[in-house]
């Protein structure tokens, strides 16, 4: 089996800059620590509401680092910086103002005519899509109807009780088979840590893991780099 890229989310490196609006510490260079240390891409979200990653820190890093996952929204701002930049891959999320976290997947029952859309747009300009979205059923198969090559497995509920139950890990892994067996790559996120990542690492159909939060955590004591090699360990079965 191989194991799945890890991929840095370096946002809230971002979220410690911006409390202070200075200019440190600097998510490029993290992002470039990161890549030295092993991570196979680099992920950053691009808020509406721009409350940790800037417009600079995406231009920067469009220009730097080896592989960008950028995630956005539907906001026409940010989806014009997207195309002009045409990032590797484009996760399309969920945003709501209040949240602290984006707190589930997207929702493709409803009105998904602006979703289309800025799926078309970015897709034209070369950037491969993936979709984040809950592990159901249902919006992987909607998710495969929208066109796109890869969905990402909202992981929150599996994080938030693996210690208790696994019936979260069970549906992830139903998820992620029904998402291959219909033609669709799968990547997974949100909420997984040093202690929680390896069952989800060693889903067969998981091609790839975006982890964040936990990774600046421990660079805090370690420094980054050992951080992200600690991570890589983890979900490579090291």
């Amino acid at each position: 089996m191989t194991p799945p890229r890890l991929y840095v989310n370096i946002d809230h490196v971002a979220t410690v800059r911006e409390a202070r609006k200075a200019d440190e510490p600097d998510p490029v260079l993290a992002a470039a620590e990161c890549e030295a240390a092993g991570a196979e891409g680099i992920t950053a979200h691009l808020r509406e509401d721009r409350r940790h990653i800037q417009d600079r820190d995406v231009i920067a890093l469009s220009e730097r680092v080896r592989t960008l996952n950028l995630e956005l929204a539907t906001s026409h701002d940010v989806l014009a910086l997207a195309c002009r930049l045409q990032p590797y891959q484009a996760t399309l999320v969920p945003e709501r103002r209040q949240e602290i976290t984006t707190e589930g997947g997207l929702d493709l029952k409803g009105d998904t005519a602006r979703l289309q859309t800025t799926i078309d747009r970015l897709a034209e300009v070369g950037c491969r899509l993936s979709l984040f979205i809950d592990p159901e059923f249902e919006q992987i198969e909607l998710a495969k109807s929208l066109g796109v090559p890869a969905i990402e497995l909202h992981t929150g509920r599996y994080a938030n009780t693996w210690r208790e139950s696994p019936a979260a890990l069970e549906d992830l892994r139903a998820a992620a088979r029904h998402a291959t067996e219909i033609g669709l790559a799968v990547h997974a996120g949100h909420g997984l840590t040093y202690a929680n990542v390896q069952t989800v690492a060693r889903i067969p159909e998981i091609e790839e893991l975006n982890i964040g939060h936990s990774i600046v955590s421990r660079a805090i004591f370690s420094g980054i780099r050992p951080a992200v090699q600690d991570m890589g360990r983890l979900v490579r079965g090291g």
